[in-house]
């Protein structure tokens, strides 16, 4: 019993120690929305370190259950039937418990309320640009490129996102997040390159003027834009 007592002391000191350091670091976002991004209920800033539960219970009257772990209901929405509430952490659909997950400077933390048919679907979207690419996932950043036809107008996009510009057609480093820019309409659409577990590499295509990315994201809050 005293080993089991003691054991769990450190286990608090040890998660408070994290915690306490990473908040040093700055600030996560917390977004709270339903129907796919269709209506935005809540949206603020957490400190780092904060995990993705306490983050939510820090911007909405929640709901739990299984001991806390699952999210059960956001302010009055409780999970019923296929509808229920998924998390993606910068952009991705997090695969583990959000009690578990630990929010880094930066992260963009997304809680949607929305019907499924498979609860795996829609593993990666669109809405946290310029997540994934700026902060990856679980602490891991991928190397990424912007791929242009017109190198001088993807410049300043490739900067924000310390990217690489490459020409259409050019060799893409192995395990690198690509995004493709192009012309015609304004639309957005992203998949994985290869592997879909979270953190993965990706590709973004935007089709429009480059120039909207680096003042507001036109499709936050959105799964996939266009086609």
């Amino acid at each position: 019993m005293r080993r089991l007592a003691l054991a769990a002391v450190l286990a608090v000191v040890a998660a408070g120690c994290g915690s306490s350091s990473a908040s040093q670091a700055g600030r996560a976002t917390v977004w709270v929305t339903r129907d796919r991004g269709a209506e935005v209920l809540h949206v603020g800033q957490v400190p780092a370190g904060t995990s993705a539960m306490r983050a939510l219970q820090r911007v909405a009257k929640v709901k739990t259950r299984f001991g806390g772990r699952y999210v059960r209901a956001v302010d009055g929405l409780e999970e019923q039937g296929r509808r229920a509430w998924f998390y993606y952490v910068n952009g991705y659909l997090a695969e583990r418990g959000s009690a578990d997950y630990r929010l880094r400077t930066g992260d963009v933390e997304w809680w949607d309320y929305r019907a499924w048919r498979d609860p795996l679907e829609d593993p990666v979207v669109v809405g946290s640009f310029p997540q994934p690419f700026l902060n990856g996932y679980g602490g891991t950043r991928r190397p990424a490129v912007v791929v242009s036809a017109d190198p001088a107008s993807a410049r300043a996009v490739a900067r924000r996102l310390h990217a690489r510009v490459l020409a259409p057609g050019a060799a893409v480093p192995a395990g690198a997040n690509v995004l493709s820019l192009g012309t015609g309409g304004s639309r957005a659409t992203i998949g994985f390159v290869d592997s879909t577990a979270p953190g993965s590499a990706v590709r973004l295509s935007f089709r429009g003027d480059p120039r909207v990315l680096l003042r507001r994201w036109p499709f936050r809050f959105r799964y996939e834009v266009g086609g």
